[in-house]
């Protein structure tokens, strides 16, 4: 198949697949005498293993260990578990991280009064949290 039937079979874009060939976590399709890109069903299971971490958050360096270990019928599942249990605490942090910045916004909108007055406690806040530190 060409490169965008496997975008559509895959949910990746045309564009997306071709970066994925450059970084390594797709082989680079074989070309047709025509010179477009040949696409096998592999290619798109593996196209759509790369959407899936994608979408559970994993950053491409991930996706190519998770590649690896995926295609190796020998790997440890202990291997794979520990990367996903990376993965979980980095993404414990990011909504800790999110947590804390919407108690921040929480309070400052709190104060603010919202009316036609100028002073404002929110641009004040962000302000103050902007000034650096002594």
């Amino acid at each position: 198949m060409k490169i965008g039937e496997a975008a559509q079979e895959s949910g990746i874009s045309a564009k997306m697949i071709r970066h994925y060939e450059t970084i390594g976590l797709l082989p680079a399709a074989p070309r047709r005498d025509s010179g477009y890109r040949e696409y096998q069903g592999r290619d798109v299971e593996t196209l759509r293993f790369i959407r899936s971490a994608r979408d559970l958050g994993f950053g491409l360096d991930a996706i190519g260990e998770l590649l690896s270990l995926w295609r190796n019928q020998q790997r440890a599942s202990r291997d794979v578990k520990a990367l996903a249990e990376r993965h979980i605490a980095t993404l414990e942090a990011k909504v800790a991280e999110l947590n804390a910045m919407i108690g921040a916004l929480r309070t400052l909108s709190a104060c603010c009064h919202g009316d036609n007055r100028p002073d404002c406690p929110i641009l004040e806040g962000i302000g103050h949290r902007a000034a650096p530190a002594e």
